[in-house]
């Protein structure tokens, strides 16, 4: 058997405990799928203190996670701190420039520094792994880098924030108000310490933008993605689209197009007899579409100390058996610039609008739709107050710069008591 694989860990919360679990219940299991021992031998946190109900005493101790990622008894740094920049990013960079290979669940560091550290990793021979960034304990990135190296992706698209899924699927099967179920959420520690980065759909749109890459062979290109969060959805949103045969999902999705790359993280109807409308609570979901596979869909827990800790471990156990692969599926220099594309390909849309409650009021908006090219699909109206009509309208299949267009013209009617929701529906 080759020498023992040793780890070095920063960051001891639910994922880097998790971790440590894996190590010691499977250690027999681990060497004998890998050729080798899988061991522990440092370990990094902001507090040594504090109880994490494991004993940790058999591991060295280091405060400055720089200096964990440099010891020349760590041949696999394990960077689960997060953050895009201080002591995460610092770290994992020491270990690259010392020769280590670097397993993490960083999603945030790679959709903002990915090239770079790509570009670092390749240059210096190491591995740089990062299975758990994306949809927990799903192996996704192994799937497109791997399973599916063979096949012209066309498309990806999925629900790739289970706080956002949780707390969307909570509002329709309880009845409740978005900020009911956000404080709920909140309450029950399914929500980042920035409440934003899920809500607003930023976390889950560092993990589409990392899917991109690999999949369209371009750079991480984070700031290319129209985003969009679950903020404005309502309840009243929720039963209309159950009305319809919907589901609202925060939906991942991106594709290449004749005028670039297409990245968007938006709220989006889906059929509720599809995969993803069926899908609950803080389940993900991805589909991968290919010109020789077609599609497939991964469904999994997208989050917690099982899952994530156990994708870490796909990812160390593949370097301890000796798999190296580019970072993005091919290397780093060879990654295009895509241009950034909006959606420009058609589809149906839901608008949800309240009106003042004037004669005419709904004539002068369908006049406006058709105007503009939109062809109205469904329309209803909903009981109303002394002064607001609340009207539901779903279109035909029509493009967002169509429909941009007559909602701009609707603001200069005066009948629009506020700016009207917007969500595509999406084939799925």
């Amino acid at each position: 058997m080759n020498a023992p694989l040793r780890l070095g860990i920063a960051g001891l919360g639910t994922v880097g405990i998790g971790v440590v679990k894996i190590v010691r219940l499977h250690a027999a299991m681990l060497a004998v799928r890998t050729g080798r021992d899988i061991t522990i031998t440092a370990v990094s946190a902001r507090s040594r203190d504090k109880d994490r109900g494991v004993s940790l005493s058999a591991y060295a101790w280091e405060d400055d996670p720089v200096a964990l990622a440099k010891r020349d008894d760590v041949d696999i740094y394990v960077e689960l701190m997060g953050g895009t920049e201080g002591p995460a990013k610092a770290s994992v960079e020491a270990a690259i420039a010392a020769g280590k290979d670097v397993v993490t669940a960083n999603k945030a560091m790679l959709a903002i520094h990915g090239q770079s550290l790509a570009e670092a990793a390749e240059a210096a021979g190491v591995s740089l792994r990062y299975e758990a960034a994306v949809a927990g304990g799903i192996p996704v990135i192994k799937a497109l880098s791997e399973g599916l190296a063979g096949n012209d992706i066309t498309r990806i698209v999925g629900v790739m924030n289970g706080s956002c899924n949780y707390i969307l699927t909570r509002m329709e099967n309880a009845g409740l108000s978005y900020d009911e179920v956000f404080a709920e959420a909140d309450a029950l520690g399914y929500l980042e310490a920035d409440p934003q980065l899920d809500v607003g759909g930023i976390d889950a749109a560092h993990k589409l933008a990392i899917l991109s890459s690999i999949a369209f062979g371009t750079q991480v290109d984070f700031d290319g993605i129209e985003l969009e969060g679950i903020e404005r959805v309502s309840i009243n949103d929720i039963r209309h689209a159950d009305d319809m045969g919907f589901k609202i999902k925060l939906l991942g999705v991106a594709q290449r197009t004749g005028r670039g790359l297409e990245q968007r993280m938006m709220p989006c109807l889906v059929p509720a007899s599809s995969p993803m409308g069926q899908l609950q609570g803080g389940t993900n979901m991805v589909a991968i579409e290919g010109d020789a596979v077609e599609q497939i869909v991964l469904r999994g827990p997208g989050a917690g100390e099982g899952p994530t800790a156990s994708a870490v471990m796909g990812d160390v156990c593949d370097i301890a058996r000796g798999t190296r692969l580019p970072v993005f599926g091919q290397p780093a220099a060879m990654l295009e610039h895509a241009d950034r594309a909006s959606s420009v390909l058609p589809a149906p849309y839901y608008l949800r609008m309240a009106l003042a409650d004037k004669p005419g009021a709904l004539a002068k908006i369908a006049t406006v739709l058709g105007d503009a090219g939109v062809s109205i699909d469904r329309m209803r109206q909903y009981e109303h107050s002394d002064s607001s009509a609340p009207v539901l309208i779903v279109t035909h299949k029509t493009t967002r710069a169509d429909l941009d267009n007559a909602i701009g013209a609707m603001k200069s009617i005066d009948v629009l008591l506020s700016d009207p929701v917007v969500l595509r529906i999406e084939a799925v």
